[in-house]
């Protein structure tokens, strides 16, 4: 069937563009970059006989540590007929280039590296809504890890956001990686449940962000 147009402004649209950006999040997020929306511009929905709702969205998004960097942004969100295990397919494709965290992203793996504890932390941001000019890095992975647990448990009637980092804690490995253990609060605003998840994220300024396991 045709895909129609929906106002930007729809709730179903908006619960599809917070799956997309959850999944650019976990796909090209870091310590030294988080993606958010701006608008959404524009919003199609397809309803495919027998496979499921697909949304087709335009966004533009900012980078938190840098305002005034915009980017354009399509994606494709297929959510499955009746699956509720199945996450939905998303494909994004991001117009323009996102600003470079090479830098930061050394400097961070090699302060984190070279402690002589394991970082332990909680209550990111506290209850002013503050976060610690240290852990933003840390806050933005956990960006990272809930933009996965967003993606893999979003359905069309959901739309989760990151309330807070209860907890995080650094776990040392024998390999190059960095392994961050998060419990993070995710609001989901249709139900207004608040949920924790764990979730586990490992990371390397070559290989970006994987995340093995999350409950």
């Amino acid at each position: 069937s045709l895909a129609m147009e929906l106002p930007p402004s729809h709730f179903s649209a908006a619960r599809a563009a917070a799956v997309a950006v959850g999944y650019l999040r976990y796909l090209r997020g870091g310590p030294g970059r988080g993606l958010e929306l701006r608008a959404l511009r524009r919003a199609r929905r397809q309803d495919i006989d027998d496979v499921g709702h697909k949304y087709y969205l335009e966004l533009e998004l900012e980078d938190v540590l840098d305002k005034d960097r915009t980017v354009s942004c399509t994606a494709e969100v297929l959510y499955h007929l009746g699956s509720r295990g199945t996450a939905p397919d998303v494909q994004v494709t991001v117009q323009g280039e996102l600003s470079s965290t090479e830098e930061a992203d050394e400097e961070f793996y090699h302060r984190i590296r070279s402690l002589e504890k394991e970082l332990v932390a909680e209550n990111i941001p506290d209850s002013h809504g503050n976060v610690p000019p240290e852990l933003e890095p840390i806050h933005l992975l956990a960006w990272v890890a809930s933009g996965y647990v967003i993606w893999q448990n979003s359905t069309e009637n959901t739309k989760f956001h990151l309330a807070q980092v209860k907890h995080v804690k650094q776990v040392k490995r024998s390999d190059e990686d960095l392994q961050f253990d998060f419990v993070v609060l995710l609001h989901e605003m249709v139900s207004q449940e608040v949920l924790p998840w764990e979730v586990t994220v490992l990371w390397h300024p070559q290989h970006g962000a994987r995340v093995p396991q999350h409950s």
